[in-house]
C-alpha cells in the first residue's frame, strides 16, 4: 500500500510541474512576445513551435519506449535535454534566436507527456477511470503558476517569466526520475502494424474530432491573455480567470469515474464538444459581459477537462500492449500538434485581419465540425459502457 502511495505522488509530481510549466507559457508566453514588439502574426508563428513539435517529437519518442521497453528511461532523456535548451530563452530576444530555442526545447519536452500517460494508465490497471485523481494535479500545478505569475505580473516585469520556466523544468526533471517503470502486457494486437489499427474508422473519427478541437483552442491559447488585457482587464485578473477554469477542471477529473460509468467516454466526448462551440461563442462576443465570461471559464471543465480525460481513455481502449506509448503519441501528434499548430498558425492572420469575435468564431466552427463528426462516426460505441474498476 505504501508503494503505491510512493507511486501516486511521483507520478502526481510529474504533472505539477509539467502543467506549471503550461500555467506559464500559455497564459504569458505571448505578453513576453509582445513586450519583445513582436507582431501578432511572429507572436502566433513563435507560439506554434510548441504544436509543431509535439506534431513530430511524440512518435520518435513512443516508438523508441515501447521498441525499448524503457519508458522511465526515455522520459528522463528527454526531460534533461529540455532543461538544457531552455537555458536558450536567456541568451536571445531575437525572432529566429526564439524560434531556434523553442523547436530544440519543445521537441524534448513533448516527448514526456505522451510516455507517463501511457504510463500512468498501465500502472492503474483496470481502475483507468481514476486517472484523473491523479492528472488533477496537473491541474493544481497550473493553477498555482497562473495564478502566482498573474498577481506577479501586475508588480515586476514580465521578463521574470523566464525564471518561472526554469523551476518548472527542473521540476520535471526531478519528479522525470521518479515515476514507475511499468511492465508492457502482451496483446493480441502485437503483431499487427499500428496503421491498421489507427485506419479503423472509430479511430480516424476520434481523432479527427480531437484535431478539431485542438485548432479550436489554438486562438484561445494564443491570444486570450492579450485579447484580456487589451480590453482592460488587468494581468491578475487574467491569471484569475485561466484559474477558474482550471479549478473547474479538478472537480470534473474527480468525477469521472462515476461520470465514465454513467454516460461512457463516447457521449462524455461529444458533450464536450458542444460545451466548446458555446464557449469560444461567449469569449468572442461577450468579453465585457464578466459574467458571461466567467461562465465561459467554468465551461473549461467540460471543453479540457472531461475533453482530455475521455479522449485519453479511448485512445487507450484502442492500443493496447506495445501499441500503447505509440498510440499516446500519435494522438498527441495529430491533435495537440498538428491541430494545435493549424489553430496557431491561423489565429495571427484571423486576429490582424478580421478581429477577435471573428477569431473565436472560427473556434467555435472548429468546435462544431468536431462534434458533428463524434456524433455521426462513433454514436454507436456510445452505447457499449466504459469498463470501470
Amino acid at each position: 500500500m505504501s508503494t503505491t502511495k510512493n507511486y501516486h505522488w511521483r507520478i502526481a509530481g510529474f504533472y505539477f510541474f509539467y502543467y506549471a510549466f503550461v500555467g506559464m507559457f500559455a497564459p504569458y508566453w505571448s505578453l513576453y512576445l509582445k513586450s519583445l514588439h513582436f507582431s501578432a502574426t511572429e507572436i502566433g508563428v513563435l507560439m506554434s513551435m510548441q504544436p509543431v513539435m509535439r506534431l513530430i517529437a511524440p512518435n520518435v519518442w513512443g516508438w523508441l519506449a515501447d521498441h525499448t521497453g524503457k519508458r522511465r528511461e526515455v522520459v528522463v532523456a528527454a526531460a534533461s535535454l529540455s532543461v538544457l535548451f531552455y537555458l536558450g530563452v536567456f541568451a536571445t530576444t531575437s525572432f529566429w534566436g526564439l524560434m531556434l530555442v523553442l523547436v530544440l526545447m519543445n521537441f524534448f519536452w513533448s516527448a514526456s507527456m505522451p510516455l507517463v500517460e501511457a504510463t500512468t494508465l498501465s500502472w492503474l490497471g483496470k481502475n483507468t477511470a481514476h486517472y484523473g485523481r491523479i492528472r488533477s494535479w496537473g491541474s493544481v500545478g497550473f493553477i498555482v503558476s497562473v495564478v502566482g505569475l498573474g498577481y506577479a505580473f501586475d508588480y515586476i516585469a514580465i521578463g521574470w517569466l523566464l525564471w518561472a520556466g526554469l523551476v518548472c523544468e527542473v521540476g520535471i526533471l526531478l519528479f522525470a526520475r521518479q515515476i514507475p517503470p511499468t511492465e508492457v502486457l502482451a496483446h493480441h494486437t502485437d503483431s499487427q502494424p499500428i496503421r491498421q489499427i489507427v485506419l479503423q474508422p472509430r479511430v480516424l473519427a476520434l481523432f479527427g474530432a480531437c484535431f478539431l478541437m485542438s485548432v479550436a483552442h489554438g486562438p484561445y491559447y494564443t491570444f486570450y491573455s492579450i485579447y484580456l488585457v487589451e480590453h482592460g482587464y488587468a494581468k491578475s485578473a487574467v491569471g484569475g480567470l485561466w484559474a477558474l477554469g482550471v479549478i473547474c477542471e479538478i472537480g470534473v477529473f474527480f468525477l469521472m469515474p462515476w461520470l465514465v460509468r454513467r454516460f461512457g467516454f463516447v457521449r462524455i466526448l461529444v458533450f464536450s464538444l458542444a460545451c466548446a462551440v458555446l464557449r469560444f461563442l461567449l469569449i468572442g462576443w461577450a468579453v465585457d459581459w464578466l459574467v458571461l465570461l466567467l461562465f465561459a471559464q467554468v465551461l473549461h471543465a467540460a471543453t479540457f477537462g472531461a475533453y482530455h480525460a475521455a479522449s485519453v481513455g479511448l485512445v487507450h481502449e484502442f492500443f493496447q500492449g506495445r501499441h500503447q506509448s505509440k498510440g499516446q503519441a500519435l494522438f498527441g501528434s495529430v491533435t495537440y500538434g498538428a491541430g494545435g499548430m493549424l489553430g496557431y498558425l491561423a489565429s495571427g492572420p484571423i486576429w490582424e485581419r478580421f478581429g477577435a469575435s471573428a477569431l473565436y468564431s472560427f473556434s467555435s466552427a472548429m468546435a462544431l465540425a468536431g462534434l458533428l463528426l463524434m456524433a455521426w462516426k462513433l454514436r454507436g460505441m456510445a452505447e457499449r459502457p466504459a469498463a470501470v474498476a
